[in-house]
């Protein structure tokens, strides 16, 4: 029989973090699942070190040929999955111990649920939490899935967090056609809204997962690029999906995704002076 629960990673250059990562999940308190790696031609010892848990037999681990990106590699694994529900966990963020447990419970609390999410923090390099409990915009226990999605046009953001945060069924996830790259930059908040318009959301406001910043993740052209893309998207969205939002919803939406991302660039030049700032 095939597990409940499928966790795929895609790993690339992930060396000093797919360890703890690794570990988080196979630490789940919820036992149900397999656990897919894809590691996408690293040039670190990522593949060397995933090794260590190929004894567990949860464990299944893939190679995924160079090129292609990202959206290469996400689908690749996520291809791979054998289980009614997945999870894409990214190779350096963390999942906490009860995070499986806590989600799959709230998918089954009701018929029609296609995602959960619960909140976040953002940790540094050394897993020290910088933020506590992000994400979500007030959005708690059962909600539909269009309200859903247009609550996180009109935040700006991606209010459901990275894919660690979020659990779905992955019917819907394929009946949606897979990781939307179509705006690469948000290919995880573009998904999720794709899987949104099949069925239901439900929000869990208590942190079960850790987003790692790093201080090279953002620079002033990715930060305009995103927040191109963003408005790309949000746009996409609206012609797609009549009625769904207002011309003030597109309004309200772009101008906060135009000032959000630059101040998530500013948040991860923090956190690069205060990972390199010299000991007192």
């Amino acid at each position: 029989m095939s597990p409940r629960v499928s966790i795929v990673v895609p790993s690339y250059n992930n060396g000093s973090f797919i360890e703890a990562t690794m570990e988080s999940i196979l630490a789940q308190t919820y036992t149900d699942f397999e656990l897919v790696v894809a590691d996408h031609s690293s040039t670190d010892d990522s593949w060397e070190r995933l090794q260590r848990f190929t004894s567990d037999p949860r464990v299944r681990l893939l190679q995924t040929p160079a090129g292609g990106g990202a959206p290469a590699n996400w689908e690749r694994v996520t291809k791979e999955a054998t289980g009614e529900l997945v999870k894409l966990v990214c190779g350096d963020d963390l999942v906490y111990p009860t995070c499986l447990e806590r989600q799959v419970e709230a998918m089954d609390s009701a018929e029609g649920i296609v995602m959960v999410a619960s909140k976040r923090d953002l940790i540094d390099a050394h897993a020290n939490v910088i933020v506590r409990s992000r994400g979500l915009a007030g959005l708690r226990g059962r909600v539909s899935g269009r309200a859903a999605a247009r609550r996180t046009v009109v935040a700006g953001a991606n209010i459901f967090g990275e894919p660690a945060c979020v659990l779905m069924r992955r019917s819907a996830l394929e009946a949606a056609g897979g990781w939307d790259d179509s705006h690469p930059y948000v290919i995880d908040e573009a998904s999720y809204v794709n899987v949104l318009m099949q069925g239901d959301f439900y929000g869990i406001a208590e942190a079960l997962a850790g987003f790692r910043l790093s201080a090279g993740q953002w620079s002033v052209h990715l930060a305009e690029e995103q927040s191109k893309q963003v408005l790309g998207f949000h746009h996409h969205l609206a012609a797609a999906q009549p009625g769904l939002l207002s011309r003030a919803d597109l309004v309200r939406g772009d101008m906060l995704a135009r000032g959000m991302a630059y101040t998530r660039r500013l948040a991860y030049l923090w956190v690069g002076r205060k990972m390199h700032a010299k000991p007192e």
